[in-house]
């Protein structure tokens, strides 16, 4: 089977140097492939390592040890060993995020926060923020917000910013934490449709998603974060 994204022993421990330099180990010997069109649900008990799995593989924590592959405009690129300049370039054309919580440069308009990340891969100015405007739209989130920053928005409504801002682009890889928490239910069968058609159009999409009804329709399987033993 090819794969997009594929981590080999990934691992990641925290070490707690105000108590001692005491080493938390959190994952090991994560070995994970996802193909083109795939949508792969992270399972396994609160605590078990899920979000810190998830920042490791867009970068936010360096791994401790192991690699994690990427398929990068035509190359296969170790995120783990990669610089700054090259994790920036992953990011703007085959890595996407949606995580929790949106964070954006304060009183920049919701309609240009979408836009974006289309804008930075070359798609003219007028064409991104009609594509912004059409998801938002999608999304139920009406247009007299558009020109608003959205720090004052709900927290279902700045969700929908946030889940805009990350199937807008198209991504190759797409990593959802938790998508659809704060969302109502008309919402939540919108994010699970763009989920169907991200996969149609060959994304291949890692996921936490605590809502079982949402993860049962739109996974192909399941892959279990197992709790690391604490160190001794």
């Amino acid at each position: 089977m090819s794969w997009s994204i594929r981590t080999e022993g990934l691992g990641k421990a925290f070490t707690l140097h105000l108590q001692g330099g005491t080493r938390i180990p959190v994952l090991g010997g994560v070995d994970l492939g996802v193909a083109p069109g795939e949508c792969v649900a992270l399972s396994g008990p609160s605590g078990a390592g899920k979000s810190t799995l998830m920042r490791c593989l867009y970068g936010n924590y360096g791994a401790g040890e192991g690699r994690i592959l990427l398929r990068h405009q035509g190359e296969i690129l170790d995120l783990a060993a990669a610089d700054a300049r090259a994790v920036r370039a992953i990011r703007r054309e085959t890595l996407g995020y949606v995580s929790q919580f949106l964070r954006v440069i304060p009183r920049v308009p919701t309609l240009e926060i979408v836009a974006e990340p289309l804008i930075a891969r070359g798609t003219p100015r007028e064409a991104a923020l009609a594509a912004a405007r059409a998801l938002l739209l999608r999304l139920n989130l009406p247009a007299r917000l558009h020109g608003l920053p959205p720090a004052t928005f709900s927290g279902g409504e700045q969700q929908r910013v946030n889940l805009a801002r990350g199937f807008a682009p198209g991504y190759p890889v797409l990593l959802l934490d938790e998508p659809t928490a704060s969302l109502d239910a008309a919402n939540r069968e919108v994010v699970i449709g763009l989920i169907e058609a991200a996969k149609l159009a060959g994304t291949a999409i890692i996921g936490i998603f605590h809502d079982t009804e949402v993860r049962d329709r739109v996974a192909d399987r399941l892959f279990e974060v197992l709790p690391m033993p604490a160190a001794a």
